[in-house]
C-alpha cells in the first residue's frame, strides 16, 4: 500500500509463445525464468497483493512452487498472440472479490528487475497522481542519428535532416530519448478501465540501468541474462 492506495501485481505468463517455446518456466541462473519475476515481486514493499494470469496449467505449478498464486485462471480467448495483454489484466481483475486502486504488470521476459524498481515505479505513479507509469532506459543509440532503410537499399536519416547535418550534431546535444524496458507497467484501474492500454496521456518514466533492462525475446536475448544474472551472483 502507498497513500493508503491498495496495489496488485499481476505476472502474466501465458504457455503459447512461438519465438521461444516454454521460455516463461525454461530455466536460467538455476531456476525458471518466472521465478525471478516472481521472487522479486514478493520482495516489494509496496504490493498488497501478488498473483499470476496464465493459461498454462504447468505454469501456474512452477509460480506456486515459488509463492505466487493463480485463483483467477486465464481464458484461452485472452492467450493467444493477437490478444493485449490489457485483456488479461482487466478480466483477472473484475473476477477479483477484493478490488484494487492501482495495478501493476510484470512480465518474466525481465528477469533482472529487481524489487527496487517496482517499487519505484509504483511510488513514482501515485506520488504524482499519474495514470500510468512505466520503467524506461536510456536507447544505446539515439533515434535522432537512425536512418530509413529504403526498400532500393538506401539510406535515409529518420530526422529528415542532411547527412551533413547529422554528422555535424553532437550526441550530447541531441534531444534526451527513453524507451520503455519492459520491467514494469503500472496504472491506476480507474484509467486502465477506460483506456484499456498502460499507454496513455500523463504517463510518466522510472528511468532504470541498462543491466537491468533486458527483455527476452529472442536466444540472444537469453545468453546476455544468463551473463548477467552470473555477474549479479558473484561475492
Amino acid at each position: 500500500m502507498v497513500n493508503d492506495k491498495l496495489v496488485i501485481a499481476i505476472v502474466c505468463a501465458r504457455g503459447g509463445s512461438k519465438g521461444l517455446p516454454g521460455k516463461n518456466i525454461r530455466p536460467i541462473g538455476g531456476k525458471p525464468l518466472l521465478a525471478w519475476t516472481i521472487e522479486e515481486a514478493r520482495r516489494s514493499q509496496t504490493l498488497d497483493r501478488l498473483i499470476l494470469s496464465s493459461d498454462d496449467p504447468l505454469i501456474v505449478d512452477v509460480a506456486g512452487q515459488y509463492g505466487c498464486e493463480a485463483p483467477v485462471p486465464r481464458p484461452a480467448k485472452f492467450a493467444t498472440d493477437e490478444s493485449p495483454v490489457e485483456d488479461a489484466i482487466l478480466h483477472a481483475l473484475e473476477a477479483l472479490t477484493e478490488k484494487y486502486d492501482y495495478v501493476a504488470l510484470l512480465q518474466p521476459t525481465s528477469p533482472l528487475r529487481l524489487a527496487e524498481d517496482l517499487d519505484g515505479c509504483i511510488r513514482l505513479c501515485i506520488e504524482r497522481e499519474a495514470p500510468f507509469a512505466f520503467t524506461i532506459v536510456e536507447p544505446a543509440s539515439n533515434p535522432n542519428l537512425s536512418f530509413y532503410l529504403k526498400s532500393d537499399g538506401q539510406l535515409e536519416p529518420q530526422s529528415g535532416e542532411s547527412f551533413y547535418e547529422l554528422k555535424s550534431r553532437r550526441r550530447q546535444d541531441l534531444p534526451k530519448i527513453a524507451a520503455p524496458n519492459g520491467a514494469v507497467f503500472v496504472a491506476r484501474v480507474s484509467d486502465l478501465q477506460k483506456s484499456r492500454s498502460f499507454y496513455g496521456k500523463g504517463a510518466v518514466g522510472y528511468m532504470m540501468p541498462p543491466e537491468r533492462s533486458v527483455d527476452i525475446d529472442r536466444e540472444f536475448d537469453f545468453m546476455i541474462a544468463e551473463t548477467l544474472l552470473q555477474e549479479r551472483a558473484k561475492p
